[in-house]
């Protein structure tokens, strides 16, 4: 009788367990989309347009910095869902400060609580897919149809503050912070995450995270390593301006624009596991990777009015841009790790793609922004076409390493 219910109760849990997942990616991307849009937006309204970059280099120090480490310790010490309730709530409270500091233009403290918030969010996009990894038991399969759900809830978001007219306001951090309330609450009841090497004696190799690195020994890696860090510097630029530059190219609507990106991704999203199996990793992540240099030279020259299409085209790429990369990506990482560091592997991702790479085309496209562009003076077509002309080109030849440099073989 008790091992009939047991039964009955584990079944049911594990119907559940997709849609339970589902939700963890909904409110976690549905926080990032409400205030990382519009961030640059904001800030003009607040007199700190020269600080975009800076505010965007935020993310990607915290990337370095945070999640590697914390990988270890999830790995180590503590079960992943209860270190992500944890961070999610500590996040709150500087995102529900952050209004203070833009009303008092205040670029300092903004900066310095961006940076806060970020050390507390960026550990727990590595965390979500350690979870979702974990807890799934064919990851090629289930694992785009979970992430989709981040998708919608990235969507949901630009809509809900387009909508709702507070898109260029300050109300979107205080959004953000009950939404990352909620998903703190919402963290304990996750699926159990134990640490893997929990109880194995500790030692300084274990610190600095030696086993994950050592993961760069096997050339296909390394090479994806570095071409990830790379392509994550255009990646740098989009994040940072293209809000900005589609409100100079007369769209009003900026922040419901930008969601068709998104709305594009859900679609690529569904079908990586029918192309996963046909193209294989090293081919869906080089389309991927040009895939950002064609949506690059189509914002470049879609800067006038009788080309605005190109805009809303290179818009709409960003599925194939994200899904094909990023998602291979994390489950090809999954892949190549073993079972012991699987933690310190997605954050290693995490470290060289938002971070090290966001953080050098944060700061790289804040300089050329600051070089071409004047303050209080209207921006001209021809600089915003260098502008993405340059990125673009970055784009193509890293697609070109990659593709005569990457051999990994495909497993059954």
């Amino acid at each position: 009788m008790v091992s009939s219910a047991t039964h009955t109760n584990t079944a049911g849990q594990h119907r559940l367990l997709v849609p339970r997942l589902a939700l963890m990616m909904f409110l976690q991307f549905f926080i990032w989309g409400t205030w990382s849009v519009t961030l640059g937006l904001v800030m003009s309204q607040h007199n700190l347009s020269r600080l975009i970059g800076d505010a965007f280099s935020a993310g990607p120090i915290a990337s370095i910095l945070s999640p590697f480490v914390l990988g270890m310790v999830v790995d180590r010490f503590f079960p992943s869902q209860k270190v992500m309730a944890l961070l999610h709530l500590a996040g709150a409270v500087f995102l529900w400060l952050v209004p203070q500091a833009l009303v008092a233009e205040n670029g300092p403290l903004l900066i310095g609580l961006l940076f806060g918030y970020t050390l507390c969010y960026m550990p727990t996009l590595a965390l979500t897919n350690n979870i979702a990894f974990h807890s799934l038991s064919n990851s090629e399969k289930s694992f785009p149809l979970v992430r989709v759900f981040g998708t919608i809830g990235w969507i949901v978001a630009g809509v809900c503050i387009g909508v709702s007219g507070i898109a260029a306001s300050t109300a979107i951090f205080q959004l953000a912070a009950v939404c990352s309330v909620l998903l703190a609450a919402y963290s304990m009841t996750l699926p159990h995450t134990p640490a893997p090497a929990k109880g194995q004696p500790f030692a300084l190799r274990d610190l600095l995270c030696a086993d994950a690195f050592a993961l760069l020994k096997k050339s296909h890696f390394l090479i994806f390593a570095i071409c990830a860090t790379l392509i994550s510097v255009p990646l740098g630029t989009y994040y940072a301006f293209t809000a900005s530059f589609l409100s100079d190219a007369g769209i009003a609507d900026v922040s419901s624009a930008m969601s068709f990106g998104q709305m594009s991704e859900i679609f690529f999203m569904l079908i990586i596991p029918l192309l996963f199996r046909r193209l294989g990793v090293k081919y869906m992540l080089l389309i991927g990777m040009v895939a950002w240099f064609v949506r690059y030279v189509l914002f470049a020259y879609g800067v006038s009015e009788e080309t605005r299409w190109l805009l809303y085209a290179g818009i709409l790429l960003h599925g194939v841009c994200y899904d094909f990369f990023f998602v291979i990506g994390f489950i090809y990482t999954d892949r190549v790790a073993g079972s012991q560091v699987k933690g310190q592997a997605q954050s290693l991702i995490v470290m060289f793609t938002y971070g090290i790479g966001m953080l050098l085309g944060s700061q790289i496209s804040g300089a050329l922004y600051n070089r071409l562009f004047t303050p209080g003076v209207a921006h001209q077509p021809a600089d915003w076409t260098t502008f993405w002309l340059i990125p673009a080109v970055a784009a193509l030849v890293i697609a070109v390493i990659f593709l005569f440099s990457f051999r990994y073989k495909e497993e059954r």
